[in-house]
C-alpha cells in the first residue's frame, strides 16, 4: 500500500509534469489541468513577450511576497549572456533545463513548507479551516486568490484558482492535513511559467501590453522585483493607462528605497559584474586575492555607482572622473590605503594626483578584464570598447599564436606594451589590436587584481594612449576624455532601453533611441531621469513591431472581469 507521503509526492509530480511540458514547448491552455502558456498566439490577450526571471529577481520576489526570513536555497540555471549583449536580452530566449526545473521544484517545496509552517501560516492565511485535518475549499480559495495576485502578478483566472484549490484538496486528503494541501498547491504555483517568467500580454488596443504587464515591466525595471500592492491597485483601476496615473507611480517608485535594487541590477548586468562569482586569480602571484576580496570589489563598484547616480543624482559622465569611492579593511590592504573601520564600508576620496579615478580605476573592472596571473591590455581595451562604448570587437582567429605575448619572463620584452608591439607585427593580429590596445595599455599601471604599480618586471610602464584622436597618459586621463565623449552616454541610453524591454537594438521601436539620447542630454545625463523617461515612454509599453500608442492617452479601455477586482 502506498504511503500518504508517497501519494502526495505523486500528485505533485503530475502537476509539475504538466508545467514542465509547458516550459519545454508543449501546448497547454490556461483552462487545462495544469495552467500554463496560452495555446493560441492569436487569441485576444495573447502572450507577446516572456523573459525568465534572473536569480536576483526570483529572490527579490520571494522576499517581497513572503518576507526576508523565508530562505531560498538551491542552484539556478544560468541565463546565458548573448555575445555583445545584456543578460536581460538573453532572458527573453532563456529556457529551463529538466535539471534546472528540478531545482526550481525543490526550491518551491522548501519555500512553501516555510510559508505554511506554524510560525508563518497565520501571516498569509486570511481564514482558518473548519477542520485542519481535511480540505476546506472556501479557505483555500481565499488563500490562493490573495497570494496568486502577487505570485502571478495579476489576478488568477477562475480556472487557475479552481485548479489550485483542487490540488490543495487532493494534497489534504491522504495527509489529513489542510496545510499540507495548501503547501502542495503553493509549491505548484511557484513552478508555474507565470511565476518563473515575466509573461506580458497584449492590451485590447493591439498596440501595447496590458495594465498588469505594465505594472510588472515598471517594477522589474525600477525595483528588480514584483509590483507592490499600490502598483497593482493602480493597474486594476486603469490608472497606468493615463499620463497622470503613470507618472505618479513612476515618481513614487523612483523615490522608494527599493530603487537601489533596480540600479544595482542594471549596472551589474551592464558592467558584467555577474562574472565576479566565477572570478579567480593565481594565489601565488596575487596572494591577497580571495573569493571574499572578489565580492568586495563588486560591492565597492556598486556602492560607488549607487551613491553617484542615485543618492547624489550626479551625471553619468562624471562617473568616469569621480574620486569618491568606498573601502573596507580588506580592500584597504590591497590598495595599501588605511581604513579606520574594522567592519563595514567607509567613504574614501583619492587624491587629485592619484592615477585611480572613476569606473576605470575600480578594482572590479580591472580584475574582471585580466587573466588569472597577469593583467591584459587587450581584454581591458576590449571591455572599454564593448561594455562602455557598445562597440563590438571581432574575436581573434582560432590559429593566432599568443606564445610570444604570454612569455612574461622574456628578458628583453619585459612589459605588455613591448610584447604586444612584437605580437602585432602580424597584420592579422594588428587589425584588432589597434582597436583595443590604445585603450587597454593606459590601464597597465594596475595589475591583474587592480593594485597600483609603476613597473612590470622592473621596467617602467608606458601608460600613454589615444582616444578619439586625442593623446593622453594613464587611466585617470582616459576617464576624463571619456567623460567628454558622446560614446559612453549613447551606449548607456541604448543599454537602458534594451534592459527595460528585453529587446536588442534592432528590435526596439524605431526612433526611440534617438529620442532617449536627446532627453538624456537635455536632462544633464542623469541616470535617474533617463529611467524615468524610459518608464514614461509609450515605446516602453509598445508591442514588438507595433506602432507606438498616440502621445495623448485616452481613458482606459474597459477591463476584463478579473481586472475589475480592485486589489485590497
Amino acid at each position: 500500500m502506498r504511503s500518504p507521503h508517497g501519494r502526495r509526492r505523486t500528485a505533485a509530480g503530475l502537476a509539475i509534469a504538466g508545467v514542465l511540458a509547458t516550459l519545454l514547448g508543449c501546448s497547454t491552455p490556461r483552462d487545462a489541468a495544469a495552467p500554463g502558456l496560452v495555446a493560441s498566439a492569436e487569441a485576444p490577450g495573447r502572450i507577446v513577450a516572456m523573459r525568465r526571471l534572473t536569480e536576483a529577481q526570483y529572490r527579490n520576489a520571494i522576499a517581497d511576497i513572503f518576507g526576508a526570513d523565508i530562505k531560498v536555497g538551491g542552484r539556478f540555471d544560468p541565463i546565458v549572456r548573448p555575445e555583445h549583449e545584456l543578460i536581460a536580452t538573453g532572458a527573453a530566449e532563456s529556457t529551463i533545463s529538466p535539471a534546472g526545473f528540478e531545482q526550481f521544484d525543490t526550491m518551491a517545496r522548501t519555500i512553501a513548507a516555510q510559508v505554511l509552517d506554524e510560525q508563518h501560516r497565520a501571516t498569509f492565511l486570511p481564514c482558518k479551516p473548519v477542520d485542519a485535518a481535511q480540505a476546506d475549499a472556501a479557505c483555500a480559495r481565499s488563500f490562493f486568490s490573495q497570494l496568486g495576485l502577487y505570485v502571478f502578478r495579476r489576478p488568477l483566472t477562475s480556472a487557475e484558482l479552481e485548479f489550485y484549490v483542487g490540488m490543495a484538496a487532493r494534497g489534504a486528503e491522504p495527509t489529513r492535513d489542510f496545510y499540507k494541501g495548501l503547501e502542495l498547491g503553493l509549491a505548484s504555483m511557484l513552478v508555474a511559467p507565470d511565476f518563473l517568467y515575466q509573461l506580458e500580454t497584449a492590451a485590447a488596443d493591439g498596440r501595447q501590453i496590458d495594465s498588469w504587464s505594465k505594472a510588472s515591466r515598471l517594477s522589474f525595471l525600477i525595483w528588480n522585483s514584483i509590483p507592490d500592492q499600490v502598483l497593482l491597485t493602480a493597474a486594476s483601476r486603469g490608472e497606468l493607462e493615463t499620463d497622470k496615473g503613470l507618472q505618479a507611480q513612476v515618481e513614487r517608485m523612483l523615490a522608494s528605497p527599493k530603487a537601489e535594487q533596480g540600479v544595482r541590477a542594471f549596472f551589474t548586468d551592464f558592467l558584467h559584474l555577474d562574472r565576479v562569482a566565477d572570478l579567480s586569480k593565481d594565489t601565488v602571484v596575487y596572494n591577497r586575492f580571495t573569493p571574499a576580496v572578489a565580492q568586495d570589489l563588486k560591492e565597492q563598484m556598486l556602492l560607488t555607482v549607487v551613491d553617484h547616480v542615485l543618492k547624489q543624482d550626479k551625471s553619468y559622465p562624471e562617473l568616469f572622473t569621480t574620486r569618491k569611492t568606498f573601502l573596507n579593511r580588506r580592500l584597504g590592504l590591497m590598495y595599501q590605503t588605511p581604513v579606520s573601520k574594522a567592519e563595514g564600508w567607509e567613504a574614501y576620496e583619492t587624491p587629485a594626483s592619484d592615477e585611480r579615478a572613476g569606473l576605470l580605476g575600480q578594482g572590479a573592472f580591472l580584475a574582471l578584464f585580466s587573466h588569472e596571473g597577469r593583467s591584459s591590455p587587450t581584454l581591458r581595451g576590449r571591455a572599454v570598447r564593448e561594455v562602455l562604448l557598445c562597440q563590438p570587437v571581432p574575436n581573434p582567429p582560432a590559429n593566432v599564436d599568443f606564445s610570444g605575448f604570454n612569455d612574461t619572463s622574456n628578458a628583453v620584452l619585459k612589459t605588455s606594451r613591448q610584447r604586444l608591439d612584437r605580437h602585432n607585427t602580424d597584420p592579422v593580429c594588428a587589425s584588432c589590436h589597434k582597436i583595443t590596445d590604445p585603450l587597454g595599455l593606459p590601464l597597465e599601471r594596475f595589475d591583474g587584481v587592480g593594485a597600483f604599480r609603476t613597473t612590470e618586471n622592473d621596467a617602467p610602464i608606458d601608460a600613454s594612449g589615444a582616444f578619439e584622436g586625442k593623446a593622453f597618459d594613464g587611466a585617470a586621463s582616459l576617464g576624463y576624455l571619456m567623460a567628454q565623449s558622446k560614446g559612453p552616454t549613447d551606449c548607456l541610453a541604448k543599454r537602458v532601453a534594451e534592459y527595460s524591454t528585453g529587446l536588442t537594438e534592432d528590435k526596439l521601436p524605431k526612433g526611440w533611441l534617438e529620442t532617449l539620447g536627446q532627453a538624456f542630454e537635455a536632462g544633464g545625463f542623469k541616470y535617474r531621469a533617463l529611467v524615468e523617461k524610459v518608464a514614461l515612454s509609450a515605446e516602453f509599453f509598445a508591442l514588438p513591431d507595433a506602432p507606438p500608442a498616440p502621445a495623448t492617452k485616452v481613458a482606459a479601455l474597459a477591463p476584463s472581469a478579473a481586472q475589475t477586482n480592485e486589489v485590497r
